[in-house]
C-alpha cells in the first residue's frame, strides 16, 4: 500500500513547526515515530496534505528533573529511551517497566510519548499511564502555550484536547515518594500485541500497613482510560478480601468495549481481576 499525495517537510526549530501547522491547518500532520500515523496513511485512513517531520526539533526531546522534583519528558522522547532511563528507574520506576509491554523492541526504537498520547489508541499504555501518575501535557501553539492534565487530555477513542495547530510538547510527572508501591499488568493475545484489557496502581502504605494513598487506572477495556474511585481502600489496612471487593465493585461501573478482540464480557472479567491482581501485587499480599 502507498500513501496519498502529500508534502512533506523538517524544520529544526520547534517555532518553525508551529508556523508550518497555523499555515497549513488542519491539512497538516505532525510525524513523531511514524508508527501509527504511517500505516494508517497507507491504509487511506488518513490523508494529510502536509506532513511536519518532528525527528529534527531538539527542543522536543530529553528527560530532566526540574527543582521542585518533577520529571519533565520531552514529547519526542521515545519509548525505548524511556525503558532504558536510569533517571526513571530511580524517581518514577513504574514507566520503565510499563514500557517493556509497548508493543515490540523495534516499535519502542521509534514510536514516542507525545506521538501515543496524540493518537489516543485506547489499547495504548501511556494515556493510563499519565492518568495514573497525575501528568500534566504542556502543549504549544503559534498563538501561545497551555497546560492540560491528562485526564482533561485524552477524550475517548483517537479523541483529544488538542485543537488544530497545536503540538504536545512535554509531559511533566509529580514528584514520586520514595514509600511509594506500584504495579502493571495487561493482557494481550501475544506479547506485543495491543492490549484487550490493563490495570496499573500506585500505593502509599504507612508502617502500620494502613493504606494512606491508592490510585487506580484501567486501560484498553473502555474507549479511554478509566481512574477508579479508591476511597474504601483508604485509612485501613488492604486485604486479599477487601481487595477483592473492592475490585468486583469497580467493574460495574465500567462500560467495556465490545469488538473483534474480545466481548464487553470478557473485558469485564479482565478488568476486575487485573485491577485485585495489581492491587495485591503492590500491596504485597
Amino acid at each position: 500500500m502507498k500513501p496519498p499525495r502529500f508534502t512533506y517537510e523538517a524544520p529544526s526549530r520547534l517555532d518553525e513547526v508551529l508556523a508550518r501547522l497555523a499555515q497549513h491547518g488542519e491539512g497538516a500532520r505532525p510525524l513523531a515515530g511514524g508508527q501509527s500515523l504511517v500505516p494508517a496513511m497507507n491504509l487511506r485512513l488518513a490523508n494529510p496534505g502536509h506532513l511536519i517531520d518532528l525527528n529534527r526539533v531538539r527542543e522536543l526531546r530529553g528527560i530532566q528533573v526540574l527543582p521542585d522534583g518533577r520529571i519533565r519528558v520531552g514529547a519526542m522522547s521515545r519509548h525505548a529511551e524511556l525503558e532504558r532511563s536510569e533517571l526513571l528507574r530511580e524517581r518514577i520506576p513504574l514507566i520503565p517497566a510499563a514500557m517493556r509491554y509497548v508493543a515490540h523492541e523495534a516499535i519502542r526504537q521509534r514510536g514516542t510519548i507525545g506521538g501515543s498520547l496524540a493518537h489516543a489508541d485506547p489499547a495504548a499504555e501511556w494515556s493510563g499511564l499519565c492518568w495514573l501518575l497525575d501528568a500534566t501535557l504542556e502543549l504549544a501553539s503559534e498563538g501561545g502555550t497551555r497546560r492540560l492534565s491528562a485526564v482533561q487530555f485524552t477524550q475517548g477513542v483517537y479523541s483529544t484536547a488538542l485543537e488544530p495547530g497545536e503540538l504536545i510538547t512535554a509531559i511533566e510527572f509529580p514528584a514520586w515518594p520514595q514509600q511509594r508501591r506500584w504495579a502493571f499488568d495487561e493482557v494481550s493475545r501475544r506479547r506485543g500485541d495491543f492490549a484487550i484489557a490493563g490495570a496499573m496502581c500506585t500505593l502509599d502504605l504507612d508502617p502500620e500497613g494502613i493504606c494512606q494513598h491508592a490510585r487506580c487506572v484501567l486501560f484498553a477495556a473502555s474507549e479511554a482510560p478509566c481512574l477508579l474511585d479508591t476511597q474504601a481502600l483508604l485509612g485501613r489496612a488492604l486485604t486479599i478480601q477487601a481487595v477483592e471487593r473492592f475490585a468486583r465493585e469497580a467493574a460495574c461501573t465500567l462500560s467495556c468495549l465490545n469488538d473483534q478482540h474480545a466481548s464487553a464480557d470478557y473485558r469485564l472479567e479482565l478488568a476486575e481481576t487485573l485491577t485485585a491482581r495489581v492491587l495485591r501485587r503492590a500491596a504485597q499480599i
